[in-house]
């Protein structure tokens, strides 16, 4: 890794949340197309297949509240 790219990681770090999310947001969107389109299907996939799995009885859903509660736990 050059000690460009360390520098930039090191201080992209030490951005907010909300900053290091936009700043990700952007990097992504600056990829070739078809690498995120890969990474579109295959979460596209992962989701359709938990849905059908939750349509079927196999799991079960999980309230909005106790969701956003555990992700609150988790980033403090």
């Amino acid at each position: 890794m050059s000690d460009l790219l360390k520098k930039i990681e090191r201080e992209a770090l030490e951005l907010t949340q909300q900053e290091r999310a936009f700043l990700a947001d952007r990097l992504l969107s600056s990829l070739d197309g078809a690498a995120l389109n890969d990474i579109d299907s295959a979460w596209i996939a992962e989701a359709e297949r938990r849905y059908q799995e939750y349509k079927d009885g196999k799991k079960e859903g999980i309230p909005a509240q106790d969701v956003f509660d555990e992700a609150d736990r988790i980033l403090k």
